[in-house]
């Protein structure tokens, strides 16, 4: 069943919920071993543009960090770091790994970086509205979720 999540195919867990039920993001974090990759600003913009940078971070870092403590699924949470003028103070969390794309990298580029260095059978769910990010995750075999849909979960 994993490979077949990485794969994308129509086994996935939460086959019989609609792709836009929240309680899907929950059947695909039962999955064993599966890594959630989250396109940070993308769910924070799209959820809470209005609100300062700093303060969409620790939203969305808080929400994940309560959805880590319900499964055992990886989470992981790529930041634009050249959207960060000074050194970024993040509370520290024990479940959710939070990484900034480097000077002259984007978040973009980070993430697809990572879904191609995933293990070949891992199952990878990656948080995105973002269309190129989404089309390279498929062709890399990895599931993409709408950010609307987390932030309906996280809510």
């Amino acid at each position: 069943m994993a490979a077949e999540a990485r794969a994308g195919t129509s086994e996935v867990p939460g086959r019989g919920l609609p792709d836009d039920d929240p309680r899907f993001v929950d059947q695909l974090l039962s999955i064993p071993h599966v890594h959630l990759l989250v396109d940070g600003y993308n769910v924070t913009k799209t959820g809470y543009g209005d609100r300062p940078l700093a303060d969409q971070r620790a939203r969305l870092l808080a929400g994940l960090e309560g959805l880590a403590s319900q499964t055992k699924a990886e989470i992981t949470c790529v930041f634009d770091g050249a959207e960060i003028d000074s050194p970024v103070v993040l509370a520290s969390s024990r479940r959710v790994r939070v990484l900034f794309s480097s000077p002259g990298e984007t978040a973009d580029e980070l993430i697809i970086r990572l879904v191609r260095a995933e293990p070949e059978g891992r199952p990878l769910v990656v948080v995105t509205s973002d269309k190129e990010i989404v089309t390279a995750v498929r062709r890399e075999k990895a599931r993409a979720v709408p950010s609307t849909l987390l932030l309906r979960r996280l809510d």
